[in-house]
């Protein structure tokens, strides 16, 4: 049986940081994953962000509940869930992520929670697990599943190498110069075309 992971951000719906920096105009928000590869260091430095501008989970869920997916995405998703099973594994937030994944007609999520106090401030995150996207592949190998792996950041980079075949979607050139061996996909009749490729040849 085959399998494919995707990331959430950047793949299927727009960035929520980037938004939300747009939003309130604060610029230093629009760090992401594609810049940063220590995650716990860039959650830290949100929400230091989010404390000194008083800004609390209310205020980022308003921001989530006008976003839509990405162009395309709805289209793209069930396209490939007719043809195979498909799980989204993500470094976001339930508390977050609920209104994007039921514009996208609820696929299966992998992600993790915020710590929030009565008063909606966030105090802390709590991650599945450690580098939880390379974990989830090591525990669908264990199952006998094979594995399609597809995401645009440096936290989606120990799981698409870690599958049997993985995928470069939109990411940025500093990911695709320091990865010179991995496909790169720029839209979604891309990223399917190499999706088919890999299950004919895994």
């Amino acid at each position: 049986m085959k399998l494919v992971c995707l990331d959430l951000e950047g793949v299927l719906v727009p960035e929520i940081w980037i938004n939300f920096a747009i939003d309130t105009g604060i610029e230093e928000l629009k760090k992401t994953t594609r810049n940063e590869p220590d995650y716990n260091k860039l959650m830290n430095y949100r929400l230091d962000i989010l404390d000194s501008k008083g800004l609390k989970l209310p205020d980022i869920q308003r921001v989530i509940g006008g976003m839509d997916p990405l162009p395309g995405a709805n289209e793209f998703i069930d396209a490939l869930r007719a043809k195979t099973q498909v799980i989204i594994l993500s470094d976001t937030f339930s508390q977050f992520a609920q209104p994007l994944m039921k514009k996208l007609d609820w696929p299966t999520l992998f992600c993790n929670s915020l710590e929030v106090e009565a008063d909606g401030r966030i105090s802390g995150f709590q991650m599945r697990q450690e580098d939880g996207k390379r974990k989830a592949v090591d525990g669908f190998h264990s199952m006998n599943l094979k594995v399609i792996a597809a995401g645009d950041s440096y936290n989606d980079l120990s799981m698409i190498k870690k599958a049997d075949a993985g995928i470069l979607f939109t990411p940025p050139e500093s990911i695709v110069t320091e990865n010179p061996d991995l496909p790169v996909a720029v839209n979604y009749t891309e990223l399917m075309t190499e999706i088919d490729a890999a299950l004919v040849r895994i």
